[in-house]
């Protein structure tokens, strides 16, 4: 079942988002499609400011695939400084792609 994972990040930047990106990509920069990501799973991503932070809402093909970016993920956030989120985990009812 598709799950939506939503990660607001008070204090968060758009300066540690692009360093964790430019980690995941291997060094390319930030995410550009799909594929740019080291697991497979992932239907959609965005991420922007809001007034106390960084937000980012994910749309991944299964719990389980989430979880294999985020073993990925948690690392390069720590390592960036970013803050510690709180993840919220939501099933998803209705997924529209095109």
């Amino acid at each position: 079942m598709a799950v939506i994972t939503v990660n607001d990040i008070p204090g968060g930047t758009q300066a540690q988002y692009e360093q964790i990106a430019d980690k995941v990509t291997g060094g390319r920069g930030l995410v550009r499609g799909r594929s740019d990501w080291p697991v497979p799973g992932l239907i959609s991503h965005a991420a922007g400011p809001t007034p106390t932070g960084w937000f980012v809402c994910d749309v991944w093909e299964s719990e389980e695939a989430w979880q294999r970016f985020a073993d990925i993920l948690v690392p390069y956030a720590q390592e960036v400084g970013m803050p510690e989120f709180e993840l919220k985990v939501y099933p998803a009812f209705n997924v529209v792609t095109e």
